[in-house]
């Protein structure tokens, strides 16, 4: 393309963003909002995939052994345990280092354990730790069925809710951007039908002089490019800004809460909301146009 061709697509753009100035701004207001919606989804929900990520990898199997175990049976046992694949720690708690653990849990109410005299009803346990999330639940399968355990917990009904809730959010999250993204997509078709419906009779004397249909494309491409981008920009501007805001507020008031650093995460979030609304710019002005070039 020469030099002075694009020259011209880009002044028959910024020409035609003028001329329907209330349209356009309605239409970067739009795209921006729906940006906007889509992209605080999506931090959340990757907000929540980190969250659920952060709970799971902090989750220990905790390995109960029958009363009837010696020792030697015990240790065994644990060997046994180290030897299965994914398994990065093993720490044997004896029943009396449980009982010790149990009474600092209940603090000023040890008192209710009286009742129990000399005995201890704890069992001696291992606590056991992998190197992937994803390796607990069969890790704890294997290790309940060796000779000697009584049961392998690890909080199943907890993670298992949490990572239901987590999928159902995002499951409802990607119906959402595709929706928003139809309705970006809808709404800069519209403005850009409206350009082109106003200036058809230009088209069909440049297209019967010979113009190609990229000639004659190119500029209303560049005005739905100008328009995705314009609207992801105020989108952009605005997220960023909250989502340092939140972090600040989070770190201050709810440290304990592992939120995704700000950066890189804003970053690619942003850069993926620019692409978004730059190709929704495109692809709205092509859908828009194709109508018009079958003359």
């Amino acid at each position: 393309m020469k030099i002075r061709t694009g020259e011209y697509f880009v002044t028959e753009a910024v020409k035609s963003l003028r001329h329907n100035g209330l349209m356009s701004i309605a239409s970067i207001t739009t795209v921006a909002l729906s940006l906007l919606i889509l992209g605080t989804f999506l931090m959340m929900v990757l907000n929540l995939n980190h969250l659920a990520s952060e709970l799971e990898s902090k989750v220990e199997i905790s390995v109960y052994l029958k009363d009837s175990l010696d020792d030697r049976a015990m240790r065994e046992v644990g060997t046994r345990i180290t030897q299965l694949t994914g398994v990065t720690e093993v720490t044997f708690v004896s029943k009396d280092e449980a009982l010790v653990k149990f009474k600092q849990r209940l603090g000023e109410q040890q008192s209710l354990l009286s009742a129990l005299g000399d005995s201890n009803p704890l069992p001696n346990a291992f606590e056991v730790k992998v190197d992937q999330p994803a390796q607990v639940k069969p890790v704890a399968q294997a290790i309940s069925q060796l000779n000697g355990v009584e049961n392998a917990r690890f909080g199943q009904e907890v993670v298992e809710k949490l990572f239901q809730l987590t999928q159902m959010i995002r499951i409802f999250g990607l119906i959402l951007i595709i929706f928003l993204a139809f309705a970006a997509l809808f709404i800069i078709s519209n403005t850009i039908r409206i350009t082109v419906f106003a200036r058809r009779r230009e088209i069909g004397i440049m297209k019967y002089v010979g113009a190609t249909d990229w000639f004659i494309r190119w500029p209303f491409l560049l005005e739905g490019i100008i328009l995705g981008f314009g609207g992801a920009l105020i989108a952009v501007l605005f997220l960023a800004q909250s989502y340092n805001m939140l972090t600040d507020k989070v770190v201050q008031s709810m440290a304990f809460l592992p939120l995704i650093p700000r950066y890189p995460f804003i970053t690619e979030i942003s850069l993926f909301l620019l692409v978004a609304g730059t190709v929704i710019g495109a692809l709205g002005s092509t859908i828009s146009l194709r109508r018009f070039l079958k003359v």
